[in-house]
């Protein structure tokens, strides 16, 4: 006989990680074609109601508009979906991204214009490497992602969703190119160039509306679900009385936290402009590179919130980027104040993934969209109105004085967040002890063996 030799066989490696399911692929699909059109949105929008001849005050009108409009449908969104199905939400207001893309398209009536801003939240995105996190969307979306999440993963799920967003956001933004480049090349007017990406907005709401019906969705009736069950009618605004325990404090550092925000955010190229002369090719570069930075540590924040816990991860980034934000007032270049904002802002992008999951593991799975909803609302508010009084103080007392603001604002509501928060654990962090406990345990007797 002929001995025959056996060479082991290697286990395929798998191409997807063991928690990506089918819908939380199509959800990742929904986020990216959403963050790409937020993208040229944020860029286009201001410069084509420039074109069509409006000035600032009509601009500010329009964004005033949009913002108050995408806070109260995510306080809707979020009450009501966890009711009616957060399916439904996202396939709504995709539908109402696709009108408000061709009211853009066909119409340069002011109050068309301010009409579909608000009711489609065009041209409202969360600002550079947001990833999305943003808008009506947000408290249906993150709610669906949880419930396809296990409790080990869903950190690491939520840090992907925004590494996904804020690529798709950082490509979108090259979009903006397009009217200039249809005006180089075809000789078409600027407002032909702007029409054309209101439109593909137009395409990409359907796109997103179909991406959302293959979700699977949970439909038990709230008052059956998460720990707490609570009969319908002790609910307030979708919430029993021990979720409320949570998004209420929660709520008080969002709104600080979305002031402190809103006081920069908005006006960080007005301040770069006046304190350092910048353009706008750098700013774009510098947006465009902020984009891109800000993927890495979107990644790993599931590994950070692991290792440290959820409630210290938050606060230690945040606090990380309140002093970046400090240090870049006193820097002498534009090069280095760039070098700072950057590095603050992927300092404050790790909090966002992990602050997400932290909600959605810490309430019922039932109150999860209505959490998200509540929750969020202080802080578009608070963002809402922070500009008209950063604007003031840039103008008649200190250039620099808004971004100090900004950073004690930030500091107050990220030491206000662990001392709501430090002794409110995650399931996931519950069980890490007593793991290692057994692991401890388990070598202890094999040493005694």
């Amino acid at each position: 006989m002929v001995a025959m030799d056996f060479v082991p066989v290697r286990p395929r490696r798998r191409l997807k990680p063991r928690w990506l399911n089918a819908s939380l692929t199509w959800l990742f699909v929904v986020r990216a074609l959403r963050s790409a059109s937020q993208g040229y949105l944020a860029i286009i929008v201001p410069l084509y109601v420039a074109v069509l001849g409006y000035d600032a005050v009509h601009l500010g009108i329009l964004f005033t508009a949009a913002a108050i409009a995408s806070a109260v449908l995510t306080a809707l969104v979020g009450i009501y979906s966890d009711r009616f199905g957060r399916k439904n939400f996202l396939i709504a207001i995709s539908l109402l991204t696709v009108f408000g893309g061709l009211a853009f398209a066909v119409s340069t009536s002011f109050v068309v214009l301010v009409l579909a801003a608000a009711i489609g939240t065009i041209g409202r995105g969360g600002g550079a490497a947001s990833a999305g996190n943003w808008g009506p969307f947000y408290p249906a979306e993150q709610a669906l992602i949880a419930e396809h999440a296990d409790d080990a993963s869903r950190t690491t799920i939520f840090g992907v969703l925004s590494f996904v967003g804020v690529i798709a956001g950082a490509i979108g933004s090259l979009l903006a190119w397009l009217p200039r480049l249809l005006t180089a090349t075809m000789g078409l007017p600027a407002l032909s160039g702007y029409r054309v990406l209101f439109l593909l907005t137009a395409v990409v709401g359907v796109a997103m509306a179909a991406a959302v019906v293959p979700v699977t969705e949970s439909r038990s009736h709230p008052a059956t679900q998460g720990p707490s069950a609570f009969a319908p009618a002790t609910l307030k605004l979708g919430l029993s009385p021990a979720s409320w325990r949570i998004v209420a404090p929660l709520a008080l550092t969002n709104v600080i936290q979305g002031f402190g925000m809103g006081m920069l955010g908005p006006l960080i190229v007005y301040w770069f402009y006046r304190g350092y002369g910048a353009g706008p090719g750098e700013l774009a570069t510098l947006f465009f590179v902020i984009n891109l930075a800000a993927a890495l540590p979107y990644l790993l924040a599931g590994r950070l919130a692991l290792s440290m816990g959820a409630v210290l991860t938050v606060t230690v980034s945040r606090l990380v980027g309140v002093v970046l934000l400090v240090a870049m007032i006193f820097m002498p270049t534009f090069f280095w104040a760039a070098v700072f904002y950057a590095l603050q802002m992927i300092a404050a992008t790790v909090s966002v993934p992990v602050a997400q999951s932290y909600l959605m593991g810490v309430v019922g799975p039932a109150e999860r969209a209505s959490a998200a909803g509540v929750s969020t609302v202080p802080w578009q508010v608070g963002s809402m109105l922070a500009p008209y009084f950063s604007g003031y103080l840039m103008e008649y007392a200190a250039l620099d004085l808004p971004v100090g603001l900004s950073a004690a604002l930030t500091a107050v509501g990220a030491v206000l967040y662990y001392f709501f928060f430090r002794d409110i654990l995650l399931p996931e962090e519950m069980e890490t002890p007593r793991r290692q406990t057994v692991e401890r345990a388990s070598g202890e007797s094999v040493r005694r063996t």
